[in-house]
């Protein structure tokens, strides 16, 4: 069957930070369950149509680029990495992916890179975009994406599936040191429970000794 070409979709990983609460130790590059968390990550994206790396090391096949300036913030991250996917799409360069269609997929899903679960998290994202899980806005006719909502009520937009077009209109301008929540609010978001702790990140050695143990 072919594939609905409106459910397509594009990645964006920010992989970039000054891992300031790990020492300065290069986040992406920590190895839980075996595997660097930024191969993880991009492996739980491996259905995506296209892949950009913000920031971080490089990865073959993988689209990169970088926040201007570089560590101005996660919101000016997010906001170069669809940039740069809009970019690769018309241009067929790196992270456009084989074969894709001009332009970028009407999906785009954006990770944090320090997410050891971010497969099981694309999964539930995906799926609560399709109607299975999740709750709509309250009197929304239609829905800008979804986000996971962790057991305390916080909303994870690093952990989150955007229509492209709605995130590419809110990251025009400068979002240089912007927060997130200016980037993405205001939009329509399903609300994903994230009953299983999918969106728990690495943020601290605590983390990573806590992911290693649970992840082997």
């Amino acid at each position: 069957m072919p594939e609905d070409s409106s459910l397509a979709w594009d990645a964006v990983v920010i992989a970039g930070g000054a891992g300031s609460r790990l020492g300065g130790a290069s986040k992406p590059e920590l190895v839980v369950g075996g595997v660097a968390l930024v191969d993880r990550t991009l492996a739980a994206v491996a259905g995506a149509r296209a892949v950009m790396l913000v920031g971080g090391p490089r990865r073959e096949g993988v689209g990169w680029t970088v926040e201007d300036p570089p560590r101005s913030g996660p919101a000016a991250a997010v906001a170069a990495g669809v940039a740069a996917l809009a970019a690769a799409a018309r241009g067929g360069g790196a992270g456009a992916g084989a074969g894709a269609p001009a332009g970028p997929a009407p999906w785009t899903v954006v990770l944090g890179v320090d997410t050891p679960r971010a497969e099981q998290a694309v999964q539930a994202l995906l799926a609560a975009r399709e109607g299975d899980g999740g709750a709509s806005p309250v009197g929304a006719t239609s829905f800008d994406g979804a986000w996971l909502v962790d057991g305390e009520g916080r909303e994870q937009p690093l952990v989150a599936v955007y229509r492209t077009r709605v995130l590419a209109a809110h990251a025009e301008g400068d979002l240089i040191g912007a927060s997130l929540r200016r980037l993405v609010g205001g939009l329509a978001m399903i609300a994903v429970p994230d009953t299983a702790g999918l969106s728990r990140d690495l943020d601290t050695w605590d983390d990573a000794r806590f992911w290693k143990e649970t992840l082997g």
